[in-house]
C-alpha cells in the first residue's frame, strides 16, 4: 500500500496555512527596507538611508532554553516568541548596536498553525518592542525526533553600528559608575533550577496562585523578557557606554566579568537591588545561598551598563527612576567582580 508525507506525520498543508496566519503578524513589524515577501527562499533587507558613516552589522542568536516547557504545560504560547526576541537584541545591544531585522525557528513534533500562530504573534510582538522587522523564519515539523505536543524556539537577529562606536568594554576605567535596568522577572534563564525547585521538590502547580506572588506561579515564571533596546539606544544618543552586560545564563559572576578589563572589578552593592519575590520564593523553596542565587538568576537587574562618573546625573535624567538602579562602581581589583550582600 502506498504512503505519503503525511501518512509519516509531516502535513504540508497545514505549513501552508500557518503561512497564511501569520503573514499580517509579520507585515506589521516590517520597514520600508525590508525588500522581500514572506514565503520567500530568503529574506532581503536594505542598507540604505541609514546614515552610518562606516557600517559595520552585529548578529546574535539563541533560544529561550526549557522555559518552553512551561509554555506547554500551560498550554500558553503568545509570549514565549518575546523572549526569543530579547535574548537576542539584548545580546547586540551589548556592542551598542541598532537591531534591525530579526528571523525565527520553530521545530516541533506536530505543526498545529494555531498553535504556531500564537507563538509568532509574540516574535511579532518582540520585534515591535525592539524596531526590529520579522524577515523570514522556518517552522520545521520532525515527528520522532519531538513529542507531539514539544516544540522548541530559537531566533537570530542582526543589527548595526558605525565601527569608531563599538562597544567592547575596553574603555571602562577605575572609578566609573555601574547602573542596571530592571528585569520583569526571571526572564529565560535559570528554568530547569526553576522546575526542579517547584515541580519536583515543592510539587507546586503552575495554575496554583501564590499570596507573595498576587498571581498564578505559571503566570509569573512566563512574564516575558524585558527588551531594553528603546532605553539603551537613548542612552547611546546622548552619552557614551563604555561597558554593556546582559544578565543571562550564569547570572552576575558570570556576565559581569565580560564586560570588565583585566585588573579591574565591579564592585557591587546588592542590597541597593529590590529583589522580586519570585527569587526569594526560589531561594526559600530550593534552601539555595546567595552565590548560587546570583551565580544562577539575574536577580532583578536584566541588563547592566558601566559610565564615567561625569555622566551619572545624565543616566539618571535619561532612564525612569522605576526602572535604573543604581548598582555600584569600577575599582582596581584582579577578581572582576565583587558582591557585598
Amino acid at each position: 500500500m502506498p504512503i505519503n508525507y503525511k501518512d509519516a506525520g509531516v502535513d504540508v498543508a497545514n505549513g501552508q496555512k500557518e503561512v497564511e496566519l501569520i503573514k499580517k503578524l509579520v507585515e506589521k513589524t516590517q520597514s520600508e527596507n525590508v525588500l522581500s515577501k514572506l514565503g520567500g527562499f530568503s529574506g532581503l533587507f536594505s542598507l540604505e538611508n541609514l546614515n552610518i558613516k562606516n557600517p559595520v552589522l552585529v548578529s546574535g542568536t539563541d533560544g529561550v532554553g526549557t522555559k518552553v516547557i512551561l509554555a506547554q504545560m500551560m498550554d500558553k504560547h503568545d509570549t514565549i516568541g518575546i523572549d526569543c526576541v530579547a535574548m537576542c537584541v539584548n545580546d547586540i545591544l551589548c556592542q551598542g548596536a541598532k537591531p534591525l531585522f530579526f528571523l525565527d525557528y520553530i521545530a516541533c513534533g506536530k505543526l498545529v498553525p494555531e498553535k504556531m500562530e500564537k507563538i509568532v504573534k509574540g516574535v511579532a510582538d518582540g520585534c515591535l518592542q525592539a524596531n526590529s522587522s520579522l524577515i523570514g523564519g522556518e517552522t520545521a515539523e520532525m515527528p520522532g525526533l519531538y513529542k507531539e505536543n514539544d516544540y522548541d524556539l530559537a531566533g537570530f537577529c542582526v543589527g548595526i553600528l558605525d565601527k569608531e562606536k563599538i562597544i567592547t568594554g575596553e574603555k571602562i576605567k577605575k572609578g566609573d559608575h555601574i547602573f542596571g535596568l530592571k528585569s520583569s522577572g526571571i526572564h529565560s534563564n535559570g528554568y530547569s533550577l526553576v522546575r526542579k525547585i517547584v515541580l519536583e521538590k515543592e510539587k507546586l502547580s503552575l495554575d496554583e496562585k501564590i499570596e507573595e506572588l498576587d498571581t498564578s506561579l505559571g503566570e509569573e515564571l512566563l512574564k516575558p523578557t524585558k527588551i531594553y533596546v528603546k532605553e539603551i539606544l537613548d542612552l547611546l544618543e546622548k552619552i557614551e557606554i563604555n561597558g554593556l552586560s546582559h544578565i543571562t545564563g550564569g547570572g552576575f559572576y558570570e556576565n559581569i566579568p565580560r564586560m570588565i578589563p583585566d585588573g579591574l572589578c565591579a564592585k557591587i552593592d546588592v542590597r541597593n537591588i529590590p529583589l522580586p519575590k519570585i527569587f526569594s520564593l526560589l531561594e526559600k523553596w530550593g534552601e539555595l545561598d546567595k552565590k548560587d542565587m546570583y551565580e544562577t538568576f539575574n536577580m532583578g537587574v536584566g541588563l547592566v551598563f558601566a559610565v564615567d562618573k561625569k555622566d551619572i546625573e545624565k543616566v539618571k535624567e535619561i532612564i525612569d527612576e522605576d526602572e535604573l538602579l543604581d548598582l555600584g562602581e569600577v575599582i582596581e581589583n584582579d577578581e572582576k567582580i565583587d558582591l557585598k550582600f
